[in-house]
Parts: C-alpha cells; structure tokens; sequence
C-alpha cells in the first residue's frame, strides 16, 4: 500500500516511496516546504510517556480527519519553514512503538503508512515519514488520556492550516452523518453495476462466480479515442488467470461511462465491466460437474472449492488494477463476491417469470477425495445463491503480495459457509497458500504464480 499525497509529492518530485535522503534534506529553507494542512515537521521521535502517545495520535488523527498529510521525523522547523536536519532511529522497536500507540489510542484506527528513508552510509539513522492518507471512517477520536485538562473540545481532531483544531459537537455529528451516508451510496453503487452484468448475462443457466469492488473514494478514468486505444491494448494483453501465461480478453468496447471486455461470445466466456468511477465487477463461468439420473436429467451441479478460490484470486487484482491504474482511485475500497447457480437465481431476476426457462438446477460445492476422487459432500443442502463482502485495500489486491491472499481468504471463507465450510483451508487468513489444496485444473498455475510472487 502506498499513500500518495500530490502536493508534497509535487514537492520532493517523486513518490513517497521512492524519495532519498537527499530529497528530503533539501527542503531545508525551503519557504515552499512549510508546514501547513498536510505537512508537519518533528525533530525527534515522540516521547514515549503519556504526553508523547497522545501527541502522536493527535497528529495522526487530525490528518485523518482532514485532507490527509506527512508527518516527517527528522527535521527541525522554525516558524514552520524546515531548518535543520537531525536524523532520527530507524530501528524496530521505534516502529512498533508507533503502530502500538495509534491502533490502541485512535478510534476507529487510523490508517498510516511508515517509511523509512535511510542516511547514505548510516542505514540505521535518517528520516521517518509517517504518511495518513484522507479517511473514509472519519471521524476518528483520540482515545488517548489528556494530559491537559480540557472542557471546550471534544476529543476528534482535524488539521487547519499548520495547526491542529478541534471538532464542535455539530462537526462530528456531520462527520458521522457522512460517514453512513458514504457507505449506504457504496453500498447501492455496489448493487447496481453488480446488477447491470448479471442483466447482461441473464440467459445464462450455468454457475458463476461474480466479484465487484467499488473504491471509497471515487476516481475518474477518461474515455476518448487516445485512451481507448491504449485501454483496449493493456486489456487484450491482460493475463487474467494468474499462473497460466496466456491472455484471455479478446473484445473491448465503451458502454454507458464504462468500458466492457469479454473473452468470447459464448456461454462460458467472462464479461466485465469496468467503470470511470474506478467500480467494477466481472462474471466468471465455473468448472463443474453435472449428476444426472438415469434418463440423463440433471438432478445436481457440483464444483470444488479450488474453482471457486482461483477465480476470486484471480478477480480481486484485476478489479483492483482498474481503479487504480485507469481511474486513480487508491486506498479502501469495499469488495463483494456472489456464487450464483443461475443467473435467474440473483436476487434482481426474482421479479421476472420466464415459463420457457428449465428450473435451475440445485448447486453444491464439494471437495474431492484425494485417494478415491470421489465427491465429499461438506453438506447434504444444496445453495444457488451465496455472497460475501470484505474491505479491502487497492494497492494490496493490485500488487499481487500478501494482502491479495489475505483478502481473497476473508472473502471465499464467508462465501463457502454457506456449503457447509468453516473455512477453506486453501488460503488462510495471515496470506498462507496451499497450491497442493486446489483443483486439479489450477493447483499448478497457483504454485507457480505463488512462487514466482516469492508467496510460498
């Protein structure tokens, strides 16, 4: 995850990520550099006793609350302007001090990012940035003991120019009001793109797996001509199943303030729909098996838990790479997966009768047995419809590491109780992967996807 801040990197000319020593060093005297809303200078590290814990989550917290900003320890400041270096540790306990003293004096937690930029020949010293990104769960309150007595401010920071300022009753209780309100409209959004594929499929009877995300904070991808060209060549070159080499879109077209890729015209090809606002969604057929009776009736459609997780593994980041890449979106977003037997079997068809349509079919999820490679029912009833949802962050699903893992486990474990998994044993819930665990068809593509990410 990397937080970006355009003004201060506007500034050091680079990302925060990938700025030196030097560049941080050079702001010294620099009128342009002074602090102000999302810019703030310490000298040293924050003290480690009660006063300096409930500096640190002040300051962290106004940012939250606010625009987001930079914390730079490292660097002495006078009347805001930074003046002179002094390089501060960058050993662990430092580091863990700081994540200890923000996630039990901060509530909720705020979200930062801490990034050490070493001195030249002195690894162990240099500066520590601490980067907050603008909150989507605002308003956050120090939950800190005051050291000052206080009775004319509640405890919910915001940054103001190059101070810190205090929330009124009437701020946070319209903080709090948008914050509810920003998640019932997700929420809707989320619905309706999930709908308007699910639409476009709707004469499908075979089983899909559907994955949509919608970023906290909106982006905006242009489309025009110039750009289409070169969406359309990124996403026909695109590599969707990772671990298999090979690309799989062969049709991109703009829609209404969208761009629609699919990967054949038939029944079992994928579709997605990817939005300006940097939401998406994409439909994937799934690998199964069809029990038939004795006059070759379909009486239940089976698959195994692995052709349910490699497809959501698979999803996740190119859903993630769209928001953050062509719309530039970047930090939360919310993820929601759908395991549907038919597609007359989402929720949005119940209002429509079709007698042509055969009866779905009902739908189960069952592991098979290694040795004898028999089906091992995790339970007798059947489910056509399931769903899951998580928080997720842009950048963990997009750059394919560990969070990737973590989060496609928090979302096929909810997905999968509902055919009798208490979890799938297949990715767990620290990012560990077992390759061996998946379907014959993809246990390959994993391994070799895992170890070339260096995830094994």
């Amino acid at each position: 995850m990397v937080t970006r801040l355009s003004r201060i990197e506007g500034l050091l000319g680079t990302r925060l990520d990938s700025v030196a020593y030097d560049g941080i060093a050079a702001l010294v005297g620099n009128a342009e550099a002074a602090e102000n809303e999302n810019l703030d200078y310490k000298q040293a590290h924050y003290a480690m006793d009660a006063k300096g814990k409930e500096e640190l989550a002040k300051d962290v917290t106004a940012f939250a609350n606010h625009t987001g900003g930079l914390l730079v320890l490292g660097m002495a400041e006078v009347k805001g302007v930074p003046t002179k270096v002094f390089d501060v540790d960058l050993d662990d306990a430092h580091l863990r001090h700081i994540r200890q003293v923000i996630a039990a004096n901060t509530a909720p937690p705020v979200r930062y990012e801490a990034i050490p930029v070493h001195k030249p020949g002195s690894p162990d010293t240099g500066f520590l940035l601490l980067a907050v990104p603008r909150s989507p769960y605002g308003p956050h309150a120090v939950t800190a003991p005051p050291t000052k007595p206080s009775t004319d401010c509640l405890r919910y920071p915001r940054r103001g120019d190059s101070k810190t300022e205090w929330l009124t009753e009437t701020d946070v209780a319209t903080a709090y009001r948008a914050r509810f309100a920003a998640g019932a409209e997700r929420d809707q959004r989320m619905a309706y793109i999930e709908e308007e594929v699910v639409d476009a499929l709707v004469r499908r009877t075979t089983p899909h797996l559907i994955a949509t995300l919608v970023p906290e904070q909106a982006g905006d991808m242009v489309i025009d001509s110039d750009r289409f060209t070169r969406y359309e060549q990124e996403l026909l070159a695109t590599q969707l199943f990772l671990g298999q080499g090979s690309r799989n879109f062969g049709r991109v077209s703009v829609g209404p303030r969208r761009l629609i890729v699919t990967e054949g015209g038939s029944w079992y090809s994928a579709r997605a729909e990817l939005h300006r606002d940097g939401s998406g969604t994409i439909a994937l057929p799934l690998n199964g098996r069809v029990l038939a009776d004795d006059d070759e009736e379909a009486q239940m459609l089976t698959t195994e838990p692995g052709e349910v997780v490699y497809p959501l593994l698979c999803a996740l980041p190119f859903l993630a790479a769209h928001a953050r890449d062509r719309a530039a979106a970047s930090g939360p977003a919310r993820a929601r997966v759908v395991l549907v037997s038919d597609m007359a079997e989402h929720p949005t068809q119940a209002r429509f009768v079709d007698f042509d349509r055969p009866a779905p079919v009902p739908f189960r999820v069952d592991r098979i047995d290694p040795v004898s490679g028999r089906r091992a029912p995790m339970t007798p009833d059947p489910c056509n419809y399931a769903t899951a949802h998580a928080g997720v962050l842009l950048d963990e699903l997009a750059d394919l590491g560990r969070g990737l893992l973590q989060a496609t486990a928090a979302l096929a474990d909810e997905l999968l109780q509902a055919y009798g998994y208490p979890e799938t044993g297949l990715i767990d819930r620290t990012g560990q992967v077992q390759p061996h665990l998946f379907s014959q068809r993809n246990s390959r593509a994993v391994e070799q996807w895992a170890r070339q990410r260096g995830l094994l």
